[in-house]
């Protein structure tokens, strides 16, 4: 399968699979760059003991002071902004400089503009993005206000086993009673033009089980999932990756509407079936996801 070139803006970041990886254990972070997922998430919150957390801190420096992972998010997870920790946290990432900053157990609007603030006075870059960790429920009802709240935010990430454990939903094949809470934040990211990420997985050897809920979240329409085991990466770039029946429809549909008779026309019939100008769009922008993959393929 070739993959013609449709724009020079080609490149875009994918957000496939995003493992979590302790700051306080230094052999995680020296695997980081040798492993095949979209980005990772350095965490100082709860995989850190309190009386390690400068520890944790420190193993971060030590990591940023290495080549950078072209293509990849480097996100790093602070402190909640109640917390001792959250002044070191936000002086470590005005140094570092990461790809983002992920806030945990945002409730309100109100706290990503305290995050934003707090970083605006650390000297932050503007563009710094800002995610934010849907996984309260407050969070959950909130989540069209907090998708708004800032310039700054980018991208919500769900944590599932904080919510499950908040309201007392049991954990249960197919997330059946987690799923109209799950369908609310995502509408909410895509009503505000966020990225959104699915919880994790918490039994890395339930490979059945781990591929079950990667097609349900693709489904539901989460851009990749949050992971916590190496193993996870594949099938989560797999089921959130553009499939090749998929690559071929989105290069056909580019095709057609690149036909001089079709120039200016909103809506064609392409093989019996009606295709729109916005269904060019999906298709652009499928085939650079699909772009960047072969990309980093290349680099790897």
């Amino acid at each position: 399968m070739i993959l013609e070139d449709v724009s020079a803006s080609a490149a875009v970041r994918l957000r496939r699979s995003l493992l979590s990886v302790p700051a306080g254990n230094p052999r995680a972070l020296e695997k980081v760059p040798s492993l095949d997922c979209d980005g990772v998430i350095l965490d100082l919150e709860d995989s850190v003991f309190p009386e390690k957390k400068m520890e944790a801190r420190e193993n971060l420096r030590r990591f940023f002071g290495q080549p950078p992972l072209a293509g990849r998010d480097i996100v790093i997870r602070i402190n909640a902004l109640s917390s001792e920790f959250i002044e070191a946290d936000i002086e470590l990432v005005a140094e570092l400089k990461p790809d983002a900053v992920l806030l945990p157990k945002i409730g309100e609007a109100a706290d990503v503009l305290t995050a934003a603030a707090m970083l605006d006075r650390a000297g932050t870059p503007e563009e710094l993005p800002v995610w934010a960790m849907i996984e309260t429920a407050s969070g959950v009802m909130n989540a069209p206000s907090i998708a708004g709240a800032s310039r700054r935010l980018s991208c919500f990430v769900v944590g599932l086993n904080d919510l499950r454990k908040e309201t007392g939903v049991l954990m249960q094949p197919g997330r059946t009673y987690l799923v109209p809470w799950l369908m609310q934040v995502v509408l909410a990211a895509r009503a505000n033009g966020l990225d959104v990420l699915d919880s994790v997985f918490n039994d890395f050897r339930d490979a059945e089980g781990f591929d079950a809920e990667c097609a349900q979240g693709r489904a539901m329409g989460f851009d990749g999932k949050m992971l916590i085991h190496p193993t996870q990466i594949e099938p989560a770039n797999r089921h959130f990756g553009p499939q090749p029946e998929a690559i071929e429809e989105a290069q056909a549909i580019i095709a057609a509407f690149a036909l001089p008779e079709a120039q200016n026309l909103n809506v064609i019939n392409m093989n019996g079936r009606m295709v729109e100008r916005l269904h060019l769009l999906e298709a652009q922008k499928l085939v650079h996801k699909a772009q960047s993959i072969a990309e980093r393929k290349k680099r790897s």
